[in-house]
């Protein structure tokens, strides 16, 4: 960008860096220098970098310590180019004198290598306290906690076998996707090696699970917990590793539906597995230094798309450990995809907000597990069941609602105390989502108390996302909100309700969808409003890949089970930018994930705009760009590129101070100048206008016919306009970049507070739209 400026060290020769080094650890680094007798601990020399041996899990006895992310200054323009002995020297004399020497080493967990300059430590607040004295000491922060957030999905996205994206990419061969979850269970075919070739020779990595569970396929498997192994006894990392990237697998079903063939979206790719949360007696946990740990071994072992399908609380970027490690990794050519988390539909409620990241909502897919209510009066209602009682004869039974007889929610919810007075023997229960109990438990209530079948109304919140994977103990389907009002208010017509449950099985050509998920999270951005987020949306709901055991009583190998959240759309993504990076090997993260965002589609399959889960028109917040649709990613005409440089004035512009620019960009940088946050060059336009006017650039580069020319279209309300100029834009060679500038006046100080639109660049071949978000306050 042409008002971009920053300082970094100037090149020093390398005597003088020698000379510098050993004054800074006589005067930076006293506790080297003037205890004798302290020898610093050094990790065994198989260690690999960015893994100390204490682990995560290593504890000390004072009970009042804690895990803190520590971000230090080196004397060292690139630190990460010492040996990593040396760097780990350095880090350990960061640590108190306090600590005895025979706790040192425990209490170091991770040293860091690429995705930060420091390491994590078990500290007290006075060890802290303390530390935070010595020069170089940047920031020290007690570690977050994250939380975890195909056989039909790949055909839902377009992808054939022998044709089209597939054929051309060759299925992702020679791709790696590094994964980040709970592990990997080895041996099942979704990971088998077979027509997988080895992998290349930039992979450094290891498999550290039995040799026979690691081939051409599974190349890479690690822990970031001592004391562990790289498997899988959650469920939740076999499933996304599978999606991204597992093998082909006939014949994939739970409970003989869903019937198919299991593919990864990028099925030939190379998967390398990296254990950041653990399973505990509540459930995973993933500690945020695991989760740095897991990205610097990544980077380290050569990976070329990471998949994160775990989210946490939103930070400033320079606080955010996903945001600062994937800026590691995109400085390095690594694509990086996340998950934006499940707690929609409310607004600003996303997680994973920087604009270096692929921001992943989920969608629907045009799959139903069917199961049809059919109402006394005719009426038929269809819901979802994974579980399918083939042969629950259609009779008409007696339809009771507890909720609608006592008035009371915990009854709605069917409570087993509110059996109690109430006959529901060989009758069909409605029952409410809701509450503290879990759906199956429901129907287990009704069917303890002498009930025949349950059915199970969403909550309004979730309006008609079903979620599919309940193996109910009774016959049962699960309907949206709207439908089961629909079935109250006919229990309230008629004194003798009656219904039946009809199990279809698996039914495709949904039309409605894709739709955005009730659960996934919305925007707008909170840390950067600036940047339109969330970026895109992909299948994630009711998906069906590996897991780690059976689920239906099958004593298969190839287990699989159906599970929904944006953990699911994330690897979806993460496969399809391996395949555009397989196609084209130049192109830099951003031009990967703006080629994705410009193309993406927002229609269903009626060809009318895509829906949320209550069917009214989504808009920006909800499925950002839109739908992926990756074969027109693959060509996309033009490109909205950004280098790791261009994140500088617009850090900056972020009211960053040079010591929060510099924990981001793992260098010194000193901001002389900033931009507006919605002058980055990104894919789309997110504006705040009070009054007047505001112009912003864009660039953009010719990746598609080398002699092009393209016009522009804006569509907006007519509270808002926006001029470009130029309005043409004339290509005669590939990569060329041209820029435009955009007007944007506010016309009218009525009408909504939020409008949007967006802007298209339209030649004889390529449609290249970027959506408008404005703000008008």
């Amino acid at each position: 960008m042409d008002n971009m400026s920053y300082r970094m060290l100037p090149n020093i020769p390398s005597i003088f860096i020698f000379i510098l080094s050993l004054i800074c650890m006589f005067s930076l680094y006293p506790s080297i220098a003037f205890d004798p007798k302290i020898s610093l601990p050094r990790s065994d020399s198989s260690e690999e970098p960015g893994l100390h041996s204490s682990g995560v899990s290593a504890v000390a006895n004072n009970t009042h310590l804690q895990t803190y992310i520590v971000h230090v200054k080196l004397p060292y323009d690139k630190p990460n180019s010492l040996p990593f002995q040396e760097l780990e020297s350095l880090y350990y004399s960061f640590l108190p004198l306090t600590i005895p020497y025979s706790q040192r080493q425990t209490r170091m967990v991770h040293c860091y290598r690429y995705v930060i300059t420091g390491f994590a430590a078990r500290l007290s607040p006075e060890e802290v306290k303390s530390m935070s004295k010595k020069d170089g000491v940047l920031s020290a922060t007690p570690e977050k906690f994250l939380s975890l957030q195909t056989t039909h999905s790949p055909t839902f996205m377009g992808f054939q076998q022998n044709t089209g994206l597939w054929r051309d990419a060759n299925y992702g061969r020679g791709m790696i996707i590094g994964v980040l979850d709970t592990g990997v269970t080895p041996n099942h075919p979704s990971f088998s090696g077979v027509g997988v070739p080895t992998p290349p020779t930039r992979w450094t990595g290891r498999c550290d699970l039995p040799s026979t569970a690691c081939n051409n396929k599974l190349i890479g498997a690690r822990t970031t917990f001592a004391g562990d192994t790289p498997a899988d006894t959650n469920g939740h990392g076999t499933h996304v590793a599978s999606i991204a990237a597992g093998n082909l697998v006939s014949g994939a079903n739970v409970f003989a539906q869903a019937i198919g063939t299991a593919s990864g979206i990028a099925p030939l790719a190379h998967l390398a597995i990296y254990k950041v949360c653990q399973q505990t007696a509540t459930g995973a946990t993933c500690p945020e230094n695991a989760m740095l740990a897991g990205i610097d071994l990544a980077i380290g072992d050569g990976v070329d798309v990471l998949s994160i399908s775990v989210v946490f609380d939103p930070n400033p970027f320079y606080s955010d450990a996903i945001a600062v490690a994937a800026f590691a990794a995109i400085q390095r050519g690594i694509f990086v995809s996340c998950a934006i988390g499940n707690r929609g539909p409310q607004g600003a409620s996303m997680s994973n907000q920087a604009p270096w990241l692929l921001s992943v909502g989920a969608s629907s897919i045009n799959r139903n597990i069917r199961a049809t209510a059919m109402l006394g009066n005719g009426v038929q209602i269809n819901g979802e069941s994974l579980l399918q009682y083939n042969n629950f004869p259609p009779t008409l039974l007696p339809l009771i609602y507890l909720g609608g007889i006592t008035g009371v929610q915990e009854a709605a919810w069917c409570y087993r105390q509110w059996f109690t007075n109430i006959n529901v023997r060989g009758m069909v229960v409605l029952c409410d989502d809701g509450g503290t109990i879990g759906l199956v438990e429901k129907g287990q209530n009704v069917r303890d108390a002498g009930g025949f079948a349950m059915i199970l109304v969403n909550q309004q919140i979730k309006g008609d996302t079903i979620p599919a994977e309940a193996a109910h103990v009774l016959p049962a389907t699960h309907v949206g909100y709207r439908d089961g009002t629909t079935i109250k208010t006919y229990i309230s017509s008629t004194p003798s309700p009656q219904a039946a449950i009809l199990f279809r099985g698996t039914v495709y050509g949904v039309n409605s969808a894709p739709e955005v998920a009730s659960f996934s999270s919305r925007g707008p951005n909170t840390i950067s409003p600036g940047i339109l987020k969330p970026d895109i949306i992909g299948p994630g709901t009711n998906i069906l890949a590996a897991w780690p055991f059976s689920i239906d009583g099958t004593t298969t190998r190839a287990t699989f089970n159906i599970l929904s959240g944006t953990s699911m759309a994330c690897p979806h993504l993460s496969g399809t930018a391996a395949l555009l990076k397989t196609l084209h090997p130049s192109w830099s993260p951003a031009a990967i994930k703006s080629a994705m965002m410009t193309t993406a589609s927002l229609l269903n399959a009626n060809g009318i705009p895509i829906t949320d889960q209550n069917k009214q028109e989504a808009n920006w917040f909800d499925l950002g760009a839109g739908h992926v649709i990756p074969s027109s990613a693959n060509n996309p005409g033009l490109v909205y590129d950004i280098q790791p440089d261009d994140y500088i004035p617009y850090l900056c512009g972020l009211g960053y101070t040079n010591q929060q620019v510099s924990i981001i960009l793992h260098r010194t940088v000193s901001c002389s100048s900033a931009i507006p946050e919605a002058q980055l060059n990104y894919p789309t336009f997110s504006i705040t206008l009070p009054s007047g006017s505001q112009t912003y650039t864009r660039t953009v580069t010719n990746v598609g016919d080398a002699s092009s020319t393209y016009n522009v279209i804006v569509n907006l309300p007519s509270s808002v306009s926006a001029v470009v100029t130029p309005s043409r834009l004339d290509f005669t060679r590939v990569n060329q970049q041209l820029t435009y500038g955009v007007t944007f006046t506010r016309l009218t100080s009525t009408g909504p507070a939020l409008v949007r639109g967006y802007l298209t660049w339209t030649s004889s071949r390529y449609v290249v739209r970027s959506q408008i978000s404005v703000t008008l306050t």
